[in-house]
């Protein structure tokens, strides 16, 4: 079953944050809090938003997301932050179908697109995209200014 999260989820969603970050051969930077991502889906202004899978009542998959703008286009869309199913539940459809509902939330409010990023190592997921229909955007590379850099750029 695939629904929106609720509060009642933050801790199973945290962990598996941090189960995606053990993938990402990158568990040292994940951070993440349950205060934190409480905050960020339910605070006084949410800007973060998600869906869960569920099975047997059990939280084993989520979609972490926040809306974009295309300026070329006039709307918004939706940018996937992260989508993680657990390995165990993978080939079931749950990853599928969280994609899927983010399609759907496009559709239902007219949004222009469905936008995420992959790492190159990242074979299996890169496949899965590309079966879903989705391309690749060769040309662009993603820039990030974090930590001094971006203090210091700041002034």
């Amino acid at each position: 079953m695939i629904r929106r999260v609720t509060e009642a989820d933050v801790p199973a969603v945290v962990e598996l944050v941090h189960a995606l970050a053990r993938y990402e051969k990158a568990p040292e930077q994940c951070h993440l809090t349950e205060r934190q991502l409480r905050e960020a889906l339910f605070g006084e202004s949410p800007a973060l938003f998600g869906h869960v899978a569920e099975v047997d009542g059990e939280v084993v998959g989520f979609s972490l997301w926040f809306l974009n703008f295309s300026t070329w286009e006039g709307v918004h869309g939706i940018y996937l932050e992260d989508l993680f199913v657990r390995p165990e539940h993978r080939g079931s459809g749950l990853g599928k179908a969280l994609l899927q509902e983010l399609a759907g939330e496009c559709a239902r409010r007219g949004y222009a697109r469905l936008e995420w990023s992959v790492l190159d190592w990242n074979e299996p997921s890169i496949n899965f995209y590309k079966a879903a229909g989705a391309v690749p955007m060769d040309g662009w590379t993603t820039f990030r200014l974090t930590g001094s850099a971006l203090r210091d750029f700041a002034g």
